[in-house]
């Protein structure tokens, strides 16, 4: 009996671990994107990745191992990470940026949106925004840095990007944001965190060069599949249906719906906005390009919010503001075959993904005394696991195995035809 429970203990761990662990801390003391668009001061962030499944984890392209771990100390280190690494850390903090997932193909990078302007206006905030200047070099204000992914699953290697040869890797179910230890609980500063992962390219799994690991952009070109020019980022957003006290008064009282074109008018604005419930989901209307004055956009446009839709786009590519589909908490938490895919990988395969963590200022969570939150705690993980115990009545007993009254003699089997 006891080797029987054994033998389950062993089996359990391997379906929830999962095949990849982060855990994030961020001390924060942030204005949102509304005021001033001020930093939030990154003090701790050590992040710890495990991986099991045939997967396995690099941060130099080099050293591979089922478990990595990355801080604040380690992002730029020698020790840990390849000569002529791009990561970035946040530097003075982490500020409110906007993105669609979209990548620069010519730089492997992020595109990302930044406030220009923020103006008050009758019924919410005239938004102006611009493109990050990440060409050269990473900005302050988000963490980046690059994750190699090993997958020793199957042997033949797919030099074509198709999703149909590649396998599905699911978020697990223990990933969370929640406030740190040492922040305030109810200011919501949590539920408007996002993780980004970028896939940029890859290469055959036996590649042992490390310059061709580490070099690996979104181009097609040699022994590299470029990714990133036809596959956007995937975008984690957690606790997608919660919505503090404080944040939901302050939109109540800051937005009102709106009719008319000109952003700056009075007349445009009338009858309070959509309420704002806890324990519901809203869009995120995420910039998906550079916002001028003469775009009359409002922070509260979209059809969740002041009712006002001129200003949406009906995909990212069109620029001005676009209803991200990302991967939420609840799509995390659906069972069994509901539970979606996060995103692929191919096997025999080595994956560069670039990851980003930043705080989505289009959030309508993104109200100015979520400062007061302090630090947040981020902690993510992958598994190739689909199910989980609970989802197929997994028995905790040991008995659903075969007695061993009844277990085939291995010989007798031999003579089965």
């Amino acid at each position: 009996m006891k080797k029987r429970n054994n033998k389950h203990e062993k089996r359990v761990k391997k379906l929830i671990v999962g095949s990849g662990l982060c855990a994030i801390i961020l001390a924060v003391s942030t204005y949102a994107w509304f005021i001033g668009m001020m930093t939030v001061n990154v003090s701790s962030f050590d992040v710890s990745i495990a991986a099991i499944d045939g997967l396995s984890l690099s941060l130099n392209g080099e050293d591979w191992s089922d478990e990595v771990t990355i801080s604040k100390d380690t992002y730029n280190d020698p020790e840990t990470v390849y000569d002529g690494n791009t990561n970035s850390w946040g530097n003075a903090g982490l500020i409110p940026m906007s993105t669609v997932g979209k990548i620069d193909p010519a730089t492997s990078r992020l595109i990302l949106y930044e406030k220009g302007s923020l103006t008050t206006s009758a019924g919410g905030y005239r938004l102006m925004a611009s493109k990050v200047q990440n060409t050269e070099a990473e900005q302050d204000g988000y963490v980046a840095f690059d994750l190699f992914i090993k997958n020793l699953s199957g042997n033949e290697y797919y030099t074509e990007l198709n999703e149909l040869n590649e396998e599905a890797i699911y978020l697990t179910t223990d990933s969370a944001v929640t406030v740190g230890g040492e922040g305030v609980e109810g200011t919501g500063i949590e539920n408007s965190v996002r993780v980004a992962f970028a896939q940029i390219g890859r290469v055959i799994a036996t590649t042992e060069d490390q310059a061709t690991i580490t070099g690996i952009t979104c181009e097609t070109e040699g022994a590299v599949t470029g990714i990133c020019e036809d596959r956007d980022a995937q975008i984690w957003e957690p606790n997608d249906t919660k919505h503090v006290e404080n944040a939901r008064n302050w939109y109540a009282a800051s937005c009102l719906r709106r009719t008319g074109t000109d952003v700056t008018s009075d007349a445009s604005y009338g009858a309070a906005c959509t309420a704002l419930n806890d324990d519901q989901y809203y869009h995120t209307y995420a910039v998906g390009g550079v916002i001028g004055y003469e775009d009359n956009v409002d922070v509260y446009d979209g059809a969740d919010y002041n009712g006002y839709t001129d200003s949406i786009s009906a995909t990212g590519e069109d620029g001005k503001l676009y209803a991200y589909p990302y991967f939420t908490d609840s799509m995390k938490m659906q069972e069994g075959v509901n539970r979606p895919t996060f995103f692929n990988l191919a096997p025999n395969s080595i994956t560069k993904v670039r990851v980003y963590v930043y705080i989505e200022g289009q959030d309508v969570d993104n109200y100015d005394f979520a400062s007061l939150g302090k630090q947040i705690s981020v902690a993510f993980g992958f598994t190739k696991e689909r199910f989980f115990g609970e989802d197929v009545s997994y028995d905790d007993t040991g008995t659903a195995e075969l007695p061993e009254d009844v277990v085939r003699d291995p010989d007798a089997d031999a003579d089965q035809p």
